[in-house]
């Protein structure tokens, strides 16, 4: 009898045993199965409209998942003048420039000062005024930031706002004049860097920026100036208004340069270059 329970104790457990054994044999075929079905469930998943994905230049920051909706809203820190950061994400304002942080300007009376830094503290100011702010993303600009336009918690644009203060310019290359008007009213009421002289954001950088060690009034813009017919130095370009109220600047040489008087009580100016010119408003003389 022991012998008998003894017998089937044996086959019990080499049943138990093969068992176990065909479980281990199939489980790897069943473990990789699974996982290539999850690998698809995924893949079809995150090609929905759910996900909208794009491989990113690795030279570039990568898109915040709050930025990924085309708008981003939160508290802002500013940067400099015309760049903020709201949670983590780097935003230009699209179409306008402003002074950089440590560009100079002349005041009305000729002293220099930090206008660069006077910028972003309007800036700061306007922002702090009606918070949070709403930036709609437009594009990326060529350092990877994103340009767009930006509005406060009470729905006045930030960049109608700068421009129209006058610490910051309409970029015309990017505007293509959308803050004109704005510019004029700063320009006339002599608001910002208007109230003296400076020289353009962009032309600035271009002549090399804060490698130069000081910016000489020839590098300026004066937005006044006496009631001559000549102007010494390289702001030689007259900006007439004429009496239908048109705005014509004059190169030397042109017909009607010479005999051109510029009257600083009706808003006539010399400038000196003609993008800076047609970026305050004026057109070019006919001949």
């Amino acid at each position: 009898m022991g012998d008998v329970i003894q017998l089937r104790r044996q086959r019990k457990c080499r049943a138990a045993t093969g068992a176990s054994g065909s479980i281990r044999s199939l489980l790897p075929i069943g473990f990789f199965a699974l996982v290539l079905v999850a690998a698809g469930a995924l893949g079809s998943y995150l090609g929905t409209d759910k996900f909208s994905w794009k491989v990113a230049d690795p030279r570039l920051p990568l898109v915040s998942a709050a930025a990924t909706g085309r708008t981003i809203t939160g508290r802002a820190s500013v940067i400099d003048g015309d760049t903020i950061e709201i949670h983590g994400e780097r935003i230009r304002f699209k179409g306008i420039d402003a002074p950089e942080s440590s560009q100079t300007c002349s005041d009305a009376s000729g002293k220099p000062y930090r206008c660069g830094a006077k910028s972003a503290a309007a800036l700061d100011e306007f922002l702090r005024a009606s918070s949070p702010t709403r930036c709609e993303f437009v594009e990326r600009d060529r350092y990877g930031r994103f340009a767009g336009n930006c509005y406060r918690a009470d729905g006045s644009s930030v960049q109608e706002l700068l421009v129209r203060s006058g610490w910051a310019l309409d970029w015309p290359r990017y505007s293509h004049g959308a803050y004109e008007e704005q510019q004029r009213a700063a320009q006339a009421e002599r608001r910002g860097i208007w109230a003296g002289t400076f020289q353009p954001p962009w032309e600035w950088r271009a002549a090399g920026g804060s490698k130069k060690k000081k910016e000489t009034p020839a590098q300026l813009i004066p937005l006044v100036n006496s009631n001559a017919s000549q102007q010494s130095g390289p702001c030689r370009i007259k900006g007439n208004i004429n009496s239908k109220g048109e705005r014509i600047y004059h190169m030397p040489g042109q017909q009607h340069y010479n005999r051109t008087k510029i009257s600083a009580s009706k808003g006539e100016r010399w400038f000196c270059s003609e993008s800076e010119a047609r970026a305050a408003g004026w057109r070019p003389a006919r001949r």
